[in-house]
């Protein structure tokens, strides 16, 4: 299931990127090439990057992937790491979790506005964010129960299987990323 959910997370994430792609040259074209510049197109790029964004933070990106500050934790010992792990995700989680009723109430609210051009209700605009605070919420959880089986070597060693839908994938010797 984990596979198949990833596929769809990153087929979701392809479409935006690419109807971004053309929006962008539409936009281009229109401006640069028939001199009439279209106001849809630009309201349309920034929503499209908001929600690819934000989708990717939450779905597509793994664990691993996040810049991560680990100079204390290569001085921990295997038994100090592992409550870095429990307590840093306990706090991400839950400050997500903590987040997560008021920001959709703000995003429910937002239904009520639209864009100025498309009138696009701002609620679609934000609801990955929505998107973004429940996947911090159900990766925490999952590291918090990772870290609790075991201790991890390194930040770096979070498998991508971290991500709300990834699968784990490895690094051949030129470092470039197989899935």
């Amino acid at each position: 299931m984990k596979t198949w959910l990833h596929k769809a997370a990153q087929a979701l994430g392809g479409l935006l990127f690419i109807t971004l792609f053309l929006v962008f040259v539409v936009q281009i074209t229109a401006r640069f090439g028939f001199n009439k510049p279209l106001a849809w197109s630009d309201e349309a790029a920034v929503i499209l990057y908001v929600w690819i964004i934000l989708w990717a933070a939450a779905t597509m990106v793994p664990q691993r992937e996040h810049v991560a500050f680990d100079l204390v934790w290569n001085l921990a010992n295997a038994r100090w790491r592992r409550v870095m792990q429990i307590l840093g995700n306990a706090l991400v989680g839950g400050l997500a979790l903590v987040a997560l009723p008021a920001s959709w109430d703000y995003v429910r609210f937002m239904a009520r506005e639209g864009t100025p051009v498309l009138g696009v209700p701002l609620m679609a605009v934000y609801v990955p964010f929505i998107v973004l605070l429940l996947a911090m919420v159900l990766r925490s959880l999952g590291q918090i129960v990772q870290a609790l089986r075991g201790p991890m070597d390194s930040p770096m060693d979070i498998p991508a299987s971290a991500s709300l839908a990834g699968e784990i994938s490895t690094k051949d010797m030129s470092g470039v990323a197989k899935l």
